[in-house]
């Protein structure tokens, strides 16, 4: 089965603009993530006084922690917001009145 195509409701050219779309999305997320992740952990790790070309050791293990950090740290929050939602029973707004 083609990702583009072949699915369902393709367009008179053969794409299926529902998965382009669900795809075109899909890399929005993972590029807000990789952005932050970037941001976050260049601003904790790496000194704005350049001093060589390559990160240092200890730069180099201060990225490697911040990063698994940031992804311990989304994979929780996404596990305590299944979690949430699960106990409100489907709830959309995840509240009861």
């Amino acid at each position: 089965m083609s990702f583009l195509g072949r699915g369902s409701t393709p367009t008179a050219g053969g794409i299926n603009q529902e998965r382009v779309e669900m795809a075109t999305q899909e890399l929005e997320m993972v590029t807000d993530i990789f952005n932050r992740i970037v941001s976050s952990c260049h601003a904790k790790c790496i000194s704005p006084r350049y001093a060589e070309g390559d990160l240092n050791k200890g730069e180099s293990v201060c990225i490697d922690r911040c990063v698994a950090k940031f992804f311990e740290v989304n994979k929780k929050v996404g596990e305590k917001m299944q979690a949430v939602g699960a106990a409100a029973g489907g709830n959309p707004g995840g509240f009861s009145l």
